[in-house]
């Protein structure tokens, strides 16, 4: 793929933006969340914000050495229900910096793993495609029936 800044289709355009991952144990995930949209609202479009992707749970591995808040340990850890979280922001060094500094100072471990991707991201030009027949409100696949959200 070409050194691409942004694009456009007749429908889309692309944008750099940088992309955001971080590791946590799932129960952390609602109160690092809520602080991030706290300093930014994690917006797609004008539409949608608090927009992030949470994967299933998996295992964790690591070891404690001298220094870590644990003790050294010999054992390598394996730790259940670690999700990964990311989410896409805009390519601003303060509002990074504010980002990562909300995560590190409300996640439960001593070094949180954070990552940082460069991406081009997906903006709808918000034509009108209220009957196309692929969108989730034309089809009888409503997920958000039985979730708990009013139909």
């Amino acid at each position: 793929m070409p050194d691409l800044a942004a694009f456009e289709t007749t429908s889309v355009r692309m944008e750099a933006m940088l992309l955001l991952r971080f590791l946590a144990p799932s129960e952390d995930v609602e109160r690092i969340m809520a602080a991030v949209c706290a300093v930014t609202p994690l917006a797609i479009g004008a539409k949608y914000d608090s927009n992030a992707y949470q994967t299933a749970g998996g295992v964790e591995r690591y070891r404690p050495l001298e220094g870590a808040a644990a003790g050294p340990e010999t054992a390598v850890r394996q730790r259940p229900g670690v999700v990964e979280i990311n989410f896409q922001v805009p390519n601003d060094p303060a509002l990074l910096e504010r980002v990562v500094e909300t995560i590190f100072q409300v996640h439960s471990y001593q070094e949180p793993t954070i990552s940082l991707e460069h991406v081009l991201a997906s903006r709808s030009k918000g034509l009108d495609d209220s009957k196309n027949p692929h969108r989730w409100w034309n089809t009888t696949g409503d997920w958000k029936r039985g979730l708990g959200a009013e139909a």
